[in-house]
C-alpha cells in the first residue's frame, strides 16, 4: 500500500547557490512531525507503507531542468515537486492563503483582503496539484492532503478518482460561521464543497469540528449525524485528531552531548535567574505585544522579583518581505527596548531577545533551562511549542502558561490557562508560576507528560491513517448499492426485451432538484422530451406518482399520454380519464391544523404552508437550517399530540412536514396499476420516505432506485436527479426502433 502526502511545501526545499541546486531540510511543524511519524524506526505500524510526498519545492526552475531535479528529489527524498510560476505562487501563497484565509481563520477579519485575482490563482494551483496527482496515483493508493492551501483539492481529486481514499487535515483553526461567512458567497461554498470531497476530514480540536459542521449546515444545507455527512455519492466523516509531538526526542534530549554543551553554556550565562521562555514565529496571531504588556505589568507589580527573572524572547523570522510583519517587528523591538530601559540595570537585562531560528540542540537546551514557558497566542490551531516544552522537562519541573485560545489548551488543562488579551491575567499567571511549589509543578507535569506520551505524533498519524482505511471499507459498503454501469446495462437490456413495461416516477428530488420555492420547480425541456419519447412506446406505461397537487401536474404534463398520481396517492388520473379519489377522505381537519402551522411559520422566517385538497405541507427549505431543525422538532411534537385521536398521518420529508389522511400512500396507489396488467418490467424511482411505501409493495422481479445515499428498501441508490435524467434518456434511446 502507498500513501501520497500532499502539502503546499515539501519536507525538503530546493534553492540555488551559484550554478548549483541544493536541497535543505524544510522548517516547520508539519514537515518535522510527519517525517518522524512516518519513519518506520519510530512507527513500526507503517513499516509496509510506502510514501510519496507531493508539494511545492520552494522555487521555480527553467523547464529543461525540471525532469532531472524531479528524478533526484523522488529518488533521494521520496518527494515529487509541483513547480509553479513565481507570479502564480505569489498570488496563491502570499495573496489568497496568507492575505485572506490566514487572517480570517485566525479571527483577524480586518487584516483580510479578498481579491478576485488571488482566488483565481488559488483555484489554478489546486488544479495543478490535481493534475500532478492524476499522473502519480495508482490503484490501492491513499491520499492525505494537508492544510488550508489545498482546500479545493479533495473534490477535484474525487471527481477523477472516486474510489481512492482521500483524507484532509487542517492545521489551523476553522472559524465560526459568523467569521467564515465573511468570504464571498461563491468562495465559501467552493471551499466547503472542496473539503467535502474527502472521505475523512481532521481537525485539532472539538470546537473546529463543530464550527465546520455548522458552516456546512448553514451554507450548504447538509446535516450531519455524529460527524458523518452524506455528500452525493460518498460518506464524509469529520473528526478530531489533536496533533502530537515526538515525545521521546524531547524528553531524552539531554542524553545528546551537543544538547549538554548548549545547556552548560546557558547555565553559565543565566546563572541563578528564573527563566521565562517565549518562543514564536513572527506573526500577529501570536500576541507578542500583549505578552510584553503582561510581562511589564508583572514587573510593575512585583518589584521583589527584579534582578531575579529574565524573559528570553525568541522570534523566528516569518514573511520577511511583508510590510505588515516588518512594522510589527519594529513595534516589538521598540517595546523590548522600552521595558529593558524602564526596569533594567547594569547587572540585569529583563528581556533577552533573539530574532532567528534555533537548531535543535539550542532549542532543547533552552526548553530544559527555562523554569516557565509563556505561550500566549491570540489564536492558534494547535501550538506544538507548548507540548515540546512539557516533554523536555525530564525532571517534571517547570510551569506552562498557555493561552486558552490555542488548540493545545483543549488537551493541556493542567497548565495555567489565561486570556492572552489581558495583561493582568498574564502578570498574575507569571507570579503564580514563579511561586508554584516544586511538588505542584511535578503533580501537574506528570499528568501532562503522560497524556503527551500516550498521544504522540506517531499515534496521531497512525489513527488518521487507520481511520482513513476504515472509511474505504464503509465507502465500499455504500457503493455496493449504487447503480453501476454494469447494473444499468442489465436494467436497460431488460427494458428493451420486455413486452409490458411500467415506470413509477416521483417528481421533486427525483426528476428535478429540490427547490426552495415549490412553485418554481418546473420540469426542464430535456425531461419533458425524455418522458414524451418514452410514452410514445405502446409497450410502456408511465405513472408520475407525486406529492404535488392536481393543478401542478395538469399545468406541466397535460400534453403527455401518462398516468398521474397526486398528493401521494389520494388522487389518480389515468391517461385519457378523469381524476378519481382513491378512497373516501376528509379534509375538515385542515381548519384545526392550519392555525398550528401558521404559528410555527410566524416563528420561523422563510417557512411557508402549502395547502392541498386533502393534505397540508409545511416547508422550511428557505429557513435558517439551525432554527428550522429546532422548530421542526417542536412542531412534530405538537402535531403528534394534537392528532392522536384524528385519523391522519404526520410525515417528515426532506425539509418538509406533511399532514394527510391516514391509509393513503404511494404504495396503495401503485397497487391499482399493478393489478391492471401483468408487467414483465417494472421500475420505480423516488427520493424520500414517502417512496419507501412504493418500494415495499413492488414484486421481487421489479427494479427500484432511491436517490441519495441512505438506507432504503430500494435495490439501488443513485447520487442525484441528474443520473435519473441520464438513465431515462438512455432508456429512450434503446426503446427507439432501429
Amino acid at each position: 500500500m502507498r500513501l501520497l502526502i500532499v502539502s503546499n511545501r515539501l519536507p525538503v526545499t530546493l534553492s540555488r547557490k551559484g550554478e548549483e541546486f541544493v536541497f535543505e531540510k524544510s522548517v516547520g511543524g508539519l514537515a518535522t512531525g510527519l517525517s518522524s511519524a512516518l519513519d518506520p524506526q519510530h512507527n513500526p505500524n507503517i513499516s509496509n507503507l510506502e510514501t510519496l510526498w507531493i508539494g511545492w519545492p520552494g522555487m521555480d526552475v527553467e523547464d529543461p531542468l525540471k525532469p532531472a531535479l524531479t528524478d533526484q528529489m523522488q529518488s533521494q527524498f521520496n518527494a515529487y515537486p509541483v513547480f509553479l510560476p513565481e507570479e502564480t505562487m505569489e498570488n496563491f501563497y502570499h495573496g489568497f492563503c496568507n492575505s485572506a484565509i490566514w487572517p480570517l481563520f485566525h479571527y483577524f477579519p480586518s487584516y483580510a483582503a479578498f481579491k478576485e485575482k488571488h482566488w483565481e490563482d488559488y483555484q489554478r494551483v489546486n488544479q495543478k496539484f490535481c493534475e500532478i496527482l492524476a499522473q502519480k496515483i495508482k490503484p490501492g493508493d491513499m491520499v492525505w492532503i494537508h492544510d488550508y492551501h489545498l482546500m479545493l483539492l479533495p473534490k477535484l481529486l474525487r471527481e477523477k478518482f472516486p474510489d481512492t481514499p482521500i483524507g484532509f487535515f487542517l492545521h489551523i483553526p476553522f472559524p465560526s460561521f459568523e467569521i467564515f461567512r465573511l468570504l464571498p458567497k461563491a468562495w465559501r461554498s467552493a471551499i466547503l464543497e472542496g473539503l467535502l470531497g474527502a472521505d475523512l476530514i481532521g481537525f485539532h480540536a472539538h470546537d473546529y469540528v463543530q464550527y465546520f459542521l455548522r458552516c456546512v449546515l448553514r451554507i450548504l444545507g447538509l446535516e450531519h449525524n455524529m460527524g458523518k455527512l452524506v455528500v452525493e455519492d460518498h460518506l464524509v466523516h469529520v473528526d478530531i485528531f489533536p496533533m502530537g509531538i515526538h515525545f521521546s526526542r524531547f524528553n531524552e534530549a539531554l542524553k545528546d552531548p551537543e544538547v549538554q554543551r548548549e545547556t552548560e553554556t546557558l547555565k553559565q550565562t543565566l546563572q541563578d535567574k528564573k527563566i521565562i521562555l517565549s518562543l514564536d514565529r513572527l506573526d500577529y496571531t501570536k500576541g507578542i505585544l500583549n505578552r510584553l504588556q503582561g510581562f511589564e505589568n508583572f514587573l510593575e507589580k512585583n518589584p521583589q522579583w527584579h534582578n531575579q527573572v529574565t524573559l528570553i524572547l525568541v522570534l523566528v523570522p516569518s514573511r520577511i518581505g511583508v510590510e505588515h510583519y516588518q512594522l510589527m517587528k519594529k513595534q516589538i523591538d521598540e517595546y523590548i527596548s522600552l521595558i529593558n530601559g524602564k526596569f533594567g540595570n547594569i547587572q540585569w537585562t529583563p528581556i533577552l531577545y533573539q530574532y532567528r531560528s534555533l537548531p535543535f540542540p539550542a532549542l532543547a537546551a533552552l526548553y530544559h533551562q527555562s523554569h516557565i514557558a509563556l505561550i500566549t497566542p491570540l489564536r492558534d490551531g494547535m501550538n506544538l511549542v507548548a507540548k515540546e516544552y512539557l516533554a523536555s522537562r525530564a525532571d517534571k519541573s517547570g510551569v506552562l502558561i498557555l493561552s486558552e485560545m490555542a488548540g493545545a489548551a483543549h488537551e493541556l488543562g493542567e497548565a495555567l490557562l489565561i486570556n492572552p488579551t489581558t495583561s493582568k491575567e498574564i502578570a498574575e499567571a507569571i507570579q503564580m508560576a514563579i511561586e508554584m511549589p516544586i511538588s505542584e509543578q511535578i503533580r501537574r507535569n506528570e499528568i501532562l507528560q503522560r497524556r503527551l506520551q500516550q498521544y504522540d505524533i506517531v499515534r496521531w498519524a497512525s489513527e488518521f491513517i487507520e481511520k482513513l482505511k476504515g472509511m474505504e471499507e464503509k465507502q465500499r459498503g455504500i457503493r455496493a448499492k449504487m447503480l453501476t454501469a454494469k447494473d444499468e446495462k442489465s436494467l436497460t437490456a431488460k427494458f428493451v426485451k420486455a413486452d409490458r413495461k411500467l415506470l413509477f416516477l416521483d417528481y421533486d428530488g427525483t426528476l428535478i432538484p429540490l427547490r426552495d420555492d415549490p412553485e418554481r420547480a418546473e420540469p426542464t425541456s430535456e425531461l419533458l422530451h425524455a418522458l414524451e419519447e418514452l410514452s410514445k412506446d405502446p409497450k410502456t406505461e408511465i405513472v408520475l406518482i407525486s406529492g404535488r397537487n392536481r393543478k401542478f401536474l395538469e399545468k406541466w404534463f397535460q400534453s403527455l399520454p401518462i398516468h398521474w398520481v397526486a398528493e401521494h396517492g389520494i388522487w389518480i388520473k389515468e391517461k385519457g380519464g378523469d381524476w378519481m379519489l382513491t378512497q373516501s377522505a376528509r379534509n375538515d381537519w385542515k381548519s384545526k391544523i392550519l392555525p398550528i402551522l401558521q404559528v410555527f411559520s410566524d416563528r420561523l422566517p422563510g417557512a411557508f404552508i402549502e395547502e392541498k385538497e386533502y393534505a397540508i405541507a409545511w416547508h422550511f427549505r428557505k429557513a435558517d437550517p439551525e432554527l428550522a431543525s429546532l422548530r421542526c422538532k417542536e412542531l412534530l411534537d405538537d402535531l403528534i399530540l394534537f392528532t392522536a385521536n384524528i385519523d391522519i398521518q404526520v410525515l417528515q420529508g426532506n425539509k418538509v412536514v406533511e399532514i394527510r389522511n391516514a391509509g393513503i400512500s404511494k404504495g396503495t396507489a401503485a397497487m391499482r396499476f399493478l393489478s391492471k396488467d401483468a408487467y414483465d418490467f417494472i421500475l420505480a424511482i423516488g427520493d424520500d420516505n414517502t417512496d419507501e411505501d412504493l418500494f415495499q409493495i413492488l414484486p421481487k422481479s421489479a427494479d427500484s432506485i432511491r436517490i441519495g445515499l441512505t438506507s432504503t428498501h430500494a435495490q439501488f441508490n443513485l447520487p442525484s436527479h441528474k443520473q435519473v435524467l441520464s438513465l431515462l434518456q438512455r432508456l429512450t434511446e434503446r426503446s427507439q426502433p432501429r
